[in-house]
């Protein structure tokens, strides 16, 4: 990398620590608990997001599957706390381990497929997963499973009297995949997955190993959706397979990434600022009457964004990171 690569990575890790830091005072003057879990939801939208951008935005493999493992990581941090007692906090790591799994086991045939016929691939894995943990008694099949609340603890991510601990949990988780994406972006992985997905033949021919490429991909970014997942589990209290692995949470998932700019460190950021509140003020305040009023709304803002704005929201605020350093380097 030049001078220049490098102090432009300096600035953005700085960016990066100022937005921490103000994300981090955000809630202390609201007392209003509406606002604050739609704060909670939008930073846990924008890890999720940034995880899936690892893959689909990087990588170039668009995958429409990634609530399986958001799934996997909600059910196996709540059983191990309901049926072994083992804190989520250490079940989360399990639940990431499990996603990471489930993201190479569903790579490894899925991989040998391209284009749409690999986004039309997860869609399908995804929903066999549904079925199967919709009828699957072991696990609580449709009626899902409870969370106990066993007191207040950082160590079991339960918090009652307050919201205010969850924010930092989601913050870290976010500011975890934020830091994760930074660093392969400059690592060898990073220039490897963008010239997978700017031409994988191409990139065949330079000494790149794709199919390995992407399976480190598909690695990293399955775990960190499945610590996601187990994170809220935590925080709702309940799970079943329609609220954890239901096919429009895979698509919910890259939507902020999608929207805000694919394969940008800031985009997932900007879209879920974008996005998650759009989501819910619509549902909010249009939602009760009953004729998807809200949804039309919703989606005409989203349709209307993507034309203004096709390379994201990003855009508007100067270059798009992450394509350049590839060619640069």
């Amino acid at each position: 990398m030049d001078n220049s690569i490098l102090r432009r990575r300096r600035a953005e890790l700085i960016a990066g620590g100022v937005v921490l830091a103000a994300l981090a005072v955000l809630p202390l003057p609201i007392g209003d608990v509406y606002t604050q879990n739609l704060i909670i939801i939008t930073i846990l939208f924008a890890g999720l997001a940034q995880a899936w951008n690892i893959l689909g935005g990087y990588c170039g493999q668009i995958s429409l599957g990634h609530a399986l493992y958001f799934g996997f990581g909600a059910y196996v941090s709540t059983l191990l706390f309901v049926r072994l007692g083992i804190p989520p906090a250490f079940g989360m790591l399990a639940g990431g381990a499990l996603g990471g799994l489930g993201a190479l086991l569903v790579g490894w045939p899925c991989f040998l497929l391209s284009g749409h016929y690999y986004a039309i691939a997860t869609v399908v894995v995804g929903e066999i997963g549904w079925l199967l943990f919709q009828n699957w008694d072991f696990i609580g099949g449709a009626t899902g499973v409870y969370v106990p609340f066993k007191g207040e603890s950082w160590v079991a991510l339960q918090f009652r009297t307050a919201k205010l601990p969850y924010h930092y949990v989601v913050l870290a988780f976010a500011a975890a995949t934020w830091l994760a994406a930074f660093l392969l972006e400059g690592s060898r992985w990073g220039f490897a997955w963008r010239a997978v997905k700017d031409d994988m033949v191409a990139a065949r021919s330079l000494g790149v190993r794709v199919f390995p490429s992407k399976m480190a991909a598909a690695a990293i970014s399955g775990c960190f959706t499945g610590m996601g997942g187990a994170i809220y589990a935590q925080y709702v209290g309940y799970i079943d397979p329609d609220s954890v692995m239901a096919g429009t949470l895979s698509i919910l998932i890259p939507l902020p990434a999608v929207l805000g700019g694919v394969g940008t460190l800031w985009g997932p950021l900007v879209g879920a600022a974008v996005l998650i509140p759009m989501s819910e003020l619509t549902r909010s305040y249009l939602g009760g009457s009953g004729r998807g009023v809200d949804l039309m709304i919703y989606g005409g803002l989203i349709v209307l964004v993507a034309l203004a704005r096709p390379q994201g929201l990003v855009s508007l605020f100067g270059r798009r990171r992450g394509g350049g350093d590839a060619r640069a380097a």
